[in-house]
């Protein structure tokens, strides 16, 4: 095991994991430089959240990290819970009524596991069309069982919709696992680092330059704190990061950028929707569960998008 485990480290994986471990030990000494030397050591709300945000990144690159060192299985399973986690968070803020429990049931413990289970056998031929076509069919049948007719167009929506998000799209993550693409024999792991440092640095970078240089609001109804200012330079920055990064993708350097501007569009737009079903329901957050970060759906709102368009390019473009 410790042999196994050491070639891991030893492996692109591994130099990929050590790189972003530099990374967060920086952001931790400019964030403990900045709470000595400018808060003096006394409670700071920008510099405390940053804090926040600083220490949730070292445990959700642990987790990743703990679940690549099991391969295909460990990925899965982990993609799985946080589908799990993002479905609950969109159903509680979902309206439903008690004719509905038995399609939330459903797409919890029948769909929900039978997706990931597909991909986890490589079954594209059913993973692929499972939730679009079979599921998309049965929930509002299980609903319309229940007898209740009270604004049952909204109500079979929202739980189509939650599994749609939440789980197909999500999905498309691990399923990068099971591409055959020549000359890239075991190394697929670093499609899915690809995917997560670019749309995950585009929203930081976005961050950043919108707190630098933000001026104009894209959607101030939907998310008061996106500018064009944010928006430009974050995605310029993050597909000049996925070009930087080409050397552990199948892509070309002038690939791996136009691949990771893809995603960063498709991403910014992911999140601007989640934004609007936020503001629709009323909250700021989709919840609580990661500090600095909001719920699970918070930190995934941009993958959502994402995933799936990166996955069918990749298998398009690059699988015979």
């Amino acid at each position: 095991m410790n042999l196994a485990i050491m070639s891991t480290w030893l492996s692109p994986t591994g130099w990929l994991f050590t790189g972003v471990t530099a990374v967060l030990l920086l952001a931790s000494t400019i964030a403990a430089l900045l709470k000595w030397r400018v808060a003096a050591g006394q409670p700071h709300a920008v510099i405390d959240n940053l804090t926040a945000r600083i220490n949730a990144w070292w445990v959700m690159v642990g987790v990743l990290a703990l679940a690549f060192l099991q391969g295909k299985t460990g990925v899965v399973l982990l993609f799985f819970l946080v589908s799990f986690y993002a479905l609950r968070e969109f159903l509680t803020l979902a309206y439903t009524r008690r004719a509905d429990h038995t399609a939330m049931a459903a797409a919890f413990y029948i769909a929900l596991p039978l997706q990931y289970f597909l991909v986890w056998i490589e079954w594209y031929g059913l993973y692929s069309i499972f939730i679009p076509v079979y599921a998309f069919l049965l929930l509002p049948i299980l609903a319309a069982t229940g007898g209740d007719t009270q604004r049952f167009l909204e109500r079979a929506s929202k739980v189509q919709w939650g599994l749609m998000v939440c789980v197909f799209c999500i999905s498309h993550v691990p399923a990068l696992l099971t591409l055959p693409i020549p000359g890239f024999d075991g190394r697929n792991l670093m499609l899915i680092a690809f995917l997560v440092i670019v749309v995950q640095g585009s929203d930081v970078l976005q961050y950043v330059w919108g707190k630098l240089f933000g001026r104009r609001k894209v959607a101030p109804l939907l998310s008061p704190s996106k500018t064009w200012e944010g928006l430009l330079g974050g995605v310029g920055s993050a597909t000049l990061l996925g070009a930087a990064l080409h050397g552990i993708t199948p892509f070309t350097p002038w690939q791996a950028a136009a691949m990771a501007l893809l995603i960063c569009v498709m991403g910014f737009f992911g999140g601007l929707v989640m934004s609007a079903i936020k503001r629709d329901r009323g909250v700021k957050d989709w919840g609580h569960m990661i500090e600095g970060h909001g719920g699970m759906l918070d930190r995934t709102d941009s993958v959502i998008f994402a995933a799936p368009v990166f996955f069918h390019a990749v298998r398009y473009w690059w699988v015979p």
